[in-house]
């Protein structure tokens, strides 16, 4: 087991996060701290950090190195950004930190900062080609990317802070400022061709993306409060950006989701994505919650587990880590999912559903059972409500409480669940009959895993006709406790298919198990 500190130290604020790492090659985040800095604020005419930037960062440094200290780090991996990489005297400030804390803190170049952005986005984000911002204080990182990898990237000195200082609009934003705002960043954004009109999805890193996904999300009374892969039209954020622009500080320290440390930063931020948007011809952005602090985290794992630095499929990475973390049955997890997947695939003109509702059939299926750690008894419904909280990516809000409602169904459908809001939020009729049918196939999977003994080692589901369904059940001995529970499902299947279910054990039993039979 180790323990790994991140520490980043921003142009507006810093950050301590803890990950711990089992010997399972599993890992979880397990203490988090924020503190506002604004060292950005706080450069004199000379471009120089000031005595008040000294002493809040080495304060700030002595807390994160107390910390570590509590929570046993065994290694600290520490990185500062644009204000001190642009002050005349970062580097004497890093020396003096590393003198009083012993904390290494190394200035991160513009492109190495975007390179571990990107490290942290699209790890975590399913989109293949994209435009990532990520804008902090005292800059804007971009990033091209095509088929998941880099094609170009600059750093920018366009941040909330330095902006806001520099146009004063910590108050309001009359237009004339707006203009003069929007003239800098453009004409900074126009030097760079492949911005221009790619019409690709922008995906937003960093306070200000966070801080407008929270407006958008009380705005439309979304029910959840997650953030990461949180998505809006970028029509939906100029018409809220156009509303900032019209108040002033006090007024949006009362608007639900912009918060009081961020109310004065907001304009001069959302200028930026505003421009970004006008520059690129996007229609979407994409909020990711993980950026720079995960991407060195992940650089850092990556090498130390020799696993690949960019993950192959971001679902599957995520699910394992689930599943090492709670110490669940793999095996029998995986062979739960096999018997599930091949009903999917071989009763397709049954059951009707494209291929994307296999990803979740998949998802349930690999963690129906995560709920046992909670408790045994309604541990369905455990695991729906961990699988939907999961850290689980490359799934959209939507179809993670997907996943999440077919596992919890995996011993029958209850509607109770349906008093949680996000469910009714997200989840029409027509879902619901969709996530009926997976339900199924995951209880008559795990119905052929009962014993936890494997005795069924493959199955061969075939149509025989229009009202009926075969599935031939290969095993070296009779599954008497397997068919048993298989025969408590047959109505279920009768109900939701409309067909009879016939189960025949391909061994030296002569028995056939029918829809008909008590």
């Amino acid at each position: 087991m180790q323990r790994i500190a991140i520490i980043d130290v921003g142009s507006n604020s810093a950050r301590l996060v803890i990950s711990q790492i089992y010997k399972s090659g599993a890992y979880n985040m397990v203490y988090n701290q924020k503190e506002a800095l604004r060292l950005s604020q706080n450069v004199d005419i000379n471009g120089m950090l000031t005595e008040e930037a000294f002493t809040g960062t080495l304060e700030c440094m002595h807390s994160f190195s107390t910390m570590c200290k509590i929570f046993n780090v065994d290694k600290i991996v520490a990185v500062a950004t644009a204000a001190m990489r642009n002050a005349k005297n970062g580097k004497e400030l890093t020396a003096l930190v590393e003198k009083e804390t012993d904390i290494h803190l190394h200035i991160l170049g513009g492109k190495a900062e975007a390179y571990a952005s990107y490290l942290g986005v699209i790890n975590t984000i399913n989109v293949k080609d994209g435009i990532i911002f990520d804008l902090g204080g005292g800059s804007t990182e971009l990033v091209l990317f095509h088929d998941r990898k880099i094609v170009d990237s600059v750093s920018l000195p366009l941040g909330c802070v330095n902006l806001t200082t520099m146009f004063n609009t910590r108050d309001t934003m009359p237009s004339t400022v707006f203009s003069d705002v929007s003239y800098l960043i453009m004409s900074r954004l126009e030097k760079y061709p492949w911005l221009k009109d790619s019409s690709l999805p922008l995906i937003g890193v960093g306070g200000t993306a966070r801080t407008v996904a929270k407006i958008e999300q009380k705005k439309s009374k979304y029910p959840a409060s997650k953030i990461h892969n949180f998505q809006f039209t970028a029509q939906a954020f100029k018409t809220t950006f156009k509303f900032l622009r019209e108040t002033t500080l006090e007024q949006r320290r009362k608007i639900s989701g912009l918060g009081t440390d961020r109310a004065d930063l907001i304009l001069s931020g959302a200028s930026v994505i505003q421009c970004l948007l006008e520059v690129t011809g996007s229609k979407k952005i994409i909020v990711s919650g993980c950026g720079i602090r995960e991407g060195l985290f992940l650089d850092y794992y990556a090498k130390k587990e020799k696993t690949p630095v960019i993950a192959g499929d971001i679902l599957d990475e995520s699910t394992r880590n689930i599943l090492l973390l709670y110490s669940t049955d793999i095996k029998h997890s995986e062979h739960i999912t096999a018997l599930a997947l091949t009903m999917f695939d071989a009763w397709k003109p049954i059951h009707g559903l494209s291929n994307s509702w296999r990803r979740l059939l998949k998802t349930a299926a690999m963690l129906h059972d995560i709920g046992i750690t909670i408790n045994y008894y309604s541990h369905a419904r455990h695991s729906a409500y961990m699988i939907e909280n999961a850290r689980l990516f490359g799934l959209t809000h939507k179809e993670q409480v997907i996943a999440a409602v077919i596992a919890g169904w995996h011993n029958g459908v209850s509607r109770n669940y349906l008093r949680n809001k996000a469910y009714k939020y997200f989840l029409s009729d027509e879902d619901l009959n969709k996530i009926s049918k997976m339900a199924l196939l995951l209880a008559l999977a795990e119905s052929m895993d009962y014993s936890q003994t494997m005795q069924i080692s493959e199955i061969i589901p075939e149509i025989k006709n229009k009202k009926t369904a075969l599935l031939h059940l290969k095993s070296s001995c009779l599954p008497s406790i397997e068919l048993h529970q298989l025969k408590q499902h047959l109505p279920w299947f009768s109900k939701v298919f409309n067909m009879e279910l016939q189960l025949e054990p391909l061994q030296n039993c002569a028995m056939a198990c029918t829809t008909d039979q008590k």
